[in-house]
C-alpha cells in the first residue's frame, strides 16, 4: 500500500509539519493503515508498563453521531465565550471556524479513535491524575505523529468526553475503561504545512522559573 509506504517520513519533518486538521474528507480509511498506526501508538511507554490501554474504532455512523451530540453540545458555551473573548483576533477566529467545521460534519469522518486506560483514575494526591493519563498521551502522540506521516488529517480532542457517564454508554465501556481522548482520522481537505510556535528562549527557565538564561542578550 502507497499509505504504509509514506510512513518512512523523516521524524523532524513529522513533528514540525504535524498540526491540528479538523477539516476532513469523507473518504474511507483502510483497516490496515489504522492498524499499523495503532500498532505504532502501542510502541509508546506507559506507567510500570501496565500496558493498560484500550482504543476503540468507530466506524458505525450511529455511534460517531452520538459522539457528534455531546462534541456539540460541550462546544457551544466554548465557541459563544471563545468567539467574544478573541473577536479582534484573526488567527483565534480561524481556529474557532475548524473546530465549528469538525462539530458540525463529525458524523461525516471516516474514523474516531478512542484512547482509553483501564483501571479506575484516583484525584488524591494532585499529581496521581497526571500520573494516570501520562499513560496514554504518549501514545496518542505516537498516533498524531503516524498519522501525518500517512498524510493524514487528525487532531485530538475532548470536548465528546466532558460527559464520562454518557461516553461511557455511548462506547459500551464498563466503570473500569476511562475514554481519555478522541481523534478523528481522515483525509485531510487542504494541505499540511509549517507550524507557528513561540521560541524555545522565550518558555525554557534555566535552573529557576523565570531565569530566562537562553535568551539573546
Amino acid at each position: 500500500m502507497p499509505e504504509l509506504e509514506s510512513l518512512s517520513m523523516p521524524l523532524e519533518e513529522a513533528m514540525r509539519t504535524q498540526r491540528a486538521i479538523r477539516r476532513l474528507k469523507s473518504d474511507p480509511v483502510d483497516d490496515a493503515l489504522l492498524r499499523r498506526l495503532i500498532e505504532l501508538a502501542l510502541k509508546a511507554p506507559t506507567g510500570s508498563n501496565a500496558q493498560n490501554w484500550e482504543f476503540i474504532v468507530v466506524k458505525d455512523r450511529a455511534v460517531k453521531a452520538a459522539l457528534g451530540r455531546q462534541n456539540r453540545r460541550a462546544f457551544r458555551p466554548y465557541a459563544r465565550l471563545g468567539r467574544l473573548v478573541a473577536r479582534n483576533e484573526p488567527k483565534t477566529l480561524r481556529m474557532l471556524d475548524a473546530v465549528q467545521w469538525q462539530a458540525d460534519h463529525f458524523e461525516d469522518i471516516p474514523v474516531i479513535v478512542v484512547a482509553c486506560l483501564k483501571g479506575l483514575r484516583l484525584g488524591f494526591p494532585p499529581m496521581l491524575p497526571s500520573a494516570y493519563y501520562g499513560s496514554i498521551y504518549p501514545s496518542v502522540q505516537n498516533l498524531l505523529l503516524a498519522a501525518r506521516a500517512a498524510g493524514l488529517g487528525a487532531a485530538l480532542i475532548t470536548l465528546p468526553l466532558w460527559s464520562s457517564f454518557v461516553a461511557r454508554r455511548i462506547l459500551g465501556c464498563p466503570w473500569s475503561v476511562q475514554p481519555c481522548a478522541v481523534i478523528p482520522l481522515g483525509w485531510p481537505i487542504g494541505r499540511y504545512g509549517p507550524t507557528t510556535r513561540r521560541a524555545v528562549a522565550d518558555v525554557v527557565s534555566v535552573d529557576r522559573y523565570g531565569n530566562r538564561a537562553w535568551r539573546e542578550r
